[in-house]
């Protein structure tokens, strides 16, 4: 279902077009923000939800006959470079990573801690301990702000339901990753935003990240956590979309 909702334009190009992708235990309530400033500065707005909580799962589209005459950007947090389908990230002429990675786990070894932190929170969900495992992984995600920070979202609330089978599903998932994802488009401009203190993407799988997009632009934002808070991102990013 497409969650962009401006009409076709017939043959005259449409406004830029910037589709979201909210990453593992998270949901699309945290772009609000985001598509606020996009829609005041003309851009068509969509984004995608797996419907990890309260929000019905949806999948993101283009808007229809509109591919090479309007701009089209995407913006992912984290694992939700993973969760676009391939058709539309094939079709972006942008591409921003925010937190993001190609593959999860780390060869070999090195990769021992982050294995063992996806299976605790495999039995977690499986055992029933599904609420209070994804608050331990919002805080830290959030860290080292304070989760009390983060944006509404799945898990915060004691009143919405979370879908653990969902959650677990996307968890696994992450195990098999590799590298960039089928449709990763190869002539994009690509806005790597990488955060200094990220305590849940791994060291290696962040620089692995950056070689396999050379071309890509770097932002490091020292002082911010996985969940970049307190980074001035928005009007930023936003900027770099709207260059040439």
């Amino acid at each position: 279902m497409s969650v962009v909702t401006a009409e076709t334009q017939g043959q005259e190009p449409g406004p830029p077009q910037l589709i979201a992708m909210h990453g593992w235990g998270g949901d699309s309530r945290a772009w609000r923000p985001w598509q606020v400033a996009a829609e005041r500065r003309g851009w068509a707005w969509g984004s995608g939800e797996r419907g990890y909580g309260p929000l019905a799962p949806r999948s993101p589209e283009w808007l229809p006959g509109q591919a090479g005459k309007s701009r089209r950007a995407v913006m992912v947090h984290s694992l939700g470079l993973h969760l676009l389908p391939a058709a539309v990230l094939e079709q972006a002429d942008a591409v921003v990573l925010l937190a993001s990675f190609g593959r999860f786990l780390p060869e070999g070894r090195s990769g021992r801690r982050w294995r063992t932190a996806l299976q605790g929170m495999a039995a977690r969900l499986e055992a029933g301990d599904g609420r209070p495992m994804l608050r331990d992984f919002l805080t830290e995600a959030a860290a080292p702000d304070p989760a009390t920070l983060l944006p509404l979202g799945p898990g915060l609330d004691p009143s919405e339901a979370i879908d653990a089978q969902r959650l677990l599903h996307d968890l696994r998932h992450m195990e098999t990753l590799s590298g960039l994802p089928t449709g990763f488009p190869a002539k994009a401009r690509v806005l790597i935003v990488e955060a200094g203190q990220d305590g849940v993407v791994a060291p290696i799988c962040r620089l692995l990240l950056r070689q396999s997009l050379p071309l890509a632009e770097r932002w490091l934002i020292e002082a911010a956590g996985h969940s970049l808070l307190g980074a001035d991102l928005l009007e930023p990013v936003l900027d770099w979309l709207e260059r040439p």
